[in-house]
């Protein structure tokens, strides 16, 4: 990591959101030991009041809440221009595939199922930042015919407009589109997106590609399903 991106790890601002106060303060001990600057809240509404105030780098945010659950809220923070673009962490006791799918079809990055160990929590979240910083120092722009892909502003164009991605979303379309016509199988986007030992099914990866496909448009066609093996992105 370059010294850009330490500072960057070291000095993330995140956004919590979480209503258990025992588990609010593990997060919070954990985080600011090393180093994160930390803001702390306990309900939905004010978690969306602080996300657009004070813009933070990351958001962990818990799925049962009062008041504004976690995934409307989750939902509410992808629609707004504003924070649509803030890598979200869902934090949930729900660990069955349907609840974690709805999560990533909403926009969710990553997700964490309780009890966790803090020091899962910590490696999800410098994967999550190593991105941000890593996408901080690259200026790769690729071009497909009407679509252009800005890997270092973070910027998808397709004829000229440009489209709205998550961070996961825009990490898998750089991915597939940096090697096109490479095929590759569900578990390899999982480990080059999110790294090894991530416990995400096949069937949120297909999630992550109609909601990719859907937002693309005309352009979506270019990437293509591979039956039994995976996708690739072709011109």
């Amino acid at each position: 990591i370059t010294k850009k991106g330490h500072c960057l790890m070291a000095k993330a601002k995140i956004l919590v959101i979480e209503d258990e106060k025992d588990i609010l303060d593990i997060i919070e001990f954990n985080l600011e030991k090393e180093g994160y600057k930390v803001k702390c809240v306990d309900s939905g509404e004010e978690g969306l009041k602080q996300a657009r105030e004070k813009i933070p780098d990351i958001i962990i945010l818990d799925l049962m809440l009062p008041g504004i659950d976690g995934l409307d809220v989750c939902k509410i923070l992808k629609n707004d221009s504003k924070t649509r673009h803030i890598p979200v962490i869902i934090l949930t006791a729900k660990s069955e595939e349907a609840d974690i799918v709805t999560g990533l079809e909403i926009g969710a990055d990553d997700y964490i199922t309780k009890p966790f160990s803090p020091r899962v929590l910590l490696a999800r979240v410098k994967a999550v930042i190593r991105k941000l910083s890593m996408s901080s120092n690259d200026s790769d722009v690729i071009k497909k015919k009407d679509l252009i892909i800005d890997k270092g502003r973070r910027e998808v164009l397709y004829k000229g407009k440009k489209v709205d991605l998550t961070f996961t979303e825009f990490e898998l379309l750089y991915l597939l589109s940096k090697r096109s016509g490479w095929v590759f199988t569900r578990n390899q986007i999982v480990q080059a997106i999110k790294g090894n030992g991530y416990p995400v099914t096949e069937r949120a990866v297909d999630v992550q590609i109609v909601g990719l496909r859907k937002k693309l448009g005309d352009a979506g066609e270019m990437i293509e399903t591979i039956r039994g093996v995976g996708y690739r992105f072709r011109d």
